[in-house]
């Protein structure tokens, strides 16, 4: 039902981007829907903690793991081709990246300038992962769930459908990465894509685009080489990505910072402005900031990166001290976009920063 690729207390420091080194009692490997309801069950009915991780890329172990880590590897994509659209059906366990490239490969244009973001297609969901100039939620036609109530203890597939528009997608954030994120677990998601291709482009890529004559495989090779040489790579550099979200504050604020600061702003379509975190810590005019093997990465200060050994405390330590910097010089509640992982189960980042 089911393939163990580890026995008790083995590391799951090649299992989380962060490459902290914690264990777990058990890491089970499942590639269908049927092993993954059969663990869930097990772990139902002994009352065991659980976890569920794609790649690990947005995470961050706090202490070792008194339960079991189940890696997701269901894969499986299946396209239809409609008059005007195509129409994927990915499962939850292929490499968001991988995605990208296999539909660029069969001719599918659309998802290019998400290139070379890391984690699986279910962490995509959860997080609404964007990036110049495309979230997400704009290709996302629904989310299938299993339901983690009692009838998962029956085996049944409890597969429920959620519309796009019923997810609640904004920023980072999700109906899953909140009220969810206890009681379901993404199988499969749906993506929707025009056959009327034409360029997304920002800002951010207004300075590599030289050409009109613009195509998706070039915004492809533009993005990756742009984040190959802004964005450590995990395999070299443990981190998580970005540790905080850009902040978004209100207009009256960002107004009174504007008037202070030469700060990089971005207007909401709801009247809000989104801040340039990076910017915020940049300027808060750290000489080398370091706590332990726990780092700001010097290109992206949004970014904290294992050097080497960081504990998970070290970078708690550091991410606290930029927290209440930022608080005190700007007024803004950086908040986490990454998540807390204790020793039995999500810890919510408004018990950690207070």
């Amino acid at each position: 039902m089911y393939k163990k690729k580890y026995s008790s207390n083995q590391s799951l420091k090649d299992l989380n981007t962060f490459r902290m080194d914690v264990t777990a009692k058990k890491i089970i490997f499942i590639k269908t829907i049927q092993s993954l309801i059969h663990i869930l069950q097990i772990c139902k009915i002994s009352q065991i903690p659980y976890i569920i991780l794609g790649e690990g890329s947005n995470i961050l172990f706090l202490k070792n793991y008194r339960g079991i880590i189940i890696i997701n590897r269901i894969k499986g994509i299946k396209i239809i081709e409609k008059n005007n659209s195509w129409l994927i059906h990915v499962y939850s366990g292929e490499k968001w990246h991988d995605l990208v490239k296999y539909t660029l490969n069969v001719g599918i244009l659309g998802l290019e300038n998400l290139a070379l973001i890391p984690g699986c297609i279910g962490s995509a969901a959860m997080q609404n992962i964007g990036a110049y100039g495309l979230e997400f939620k704009d290709i996302c036609q629904y989310v299938d769930i299993i339901s983690l109530n009692n009838n998962i203890l029956s085996n049944k597939n409890n597969t429920i459908r959620i519309n796009s528009n019923s997810c609640d997608f904004s920023y980072r954030n999700s109906i899953f990465k909140r009220q969810y994120h206890a009681e379901s677990i993404i199988i499969a998601v749906g993506i929707k894509i025009s056959k009327k291709w034409h360029p997304i482009t920002c800002s951010a890529l207004s300075n590599y685009i030289k050409s009109k004559y613009i195509t998706a495989y070039k915004i492809f090779n533009i993005i990756c080489k742009i984040r190959i040489k802004k964005l450590p790579d995990p395999k070299k550099i443990g981190n998580a990505g970005s540790f905080f979200k850009n902040p978004i504050i209100s207009k009256k604020h960002a107004q009174q910072l504007i008037s202070l600061y030469n700060l990089p702003n971005y207007p909401q379509i709801n009247g809000s402005v989104k801040i340039s975190g990076g910017w915020l810590i940049e300027n808060c005019k750290y000489k080398n900031i370091q706590i332990g093997d726990a780092a700001i990465h010097k290109q992206n200060k949004l970014i904290l990166i294992n050097i080497k050994k960081a504990t998970s405390q070290e970078v708690l330590q550091l991410a606290k001290k930029i927290y209440s910097h930022i608080l005190k010089k700007f007024h803004i509640r950086l908040e986490p976009e990454v998540d807390f992982i204790g020793s039995k189960r999500k810890i919510k980042a408004s018990d950690i920063f207070k």
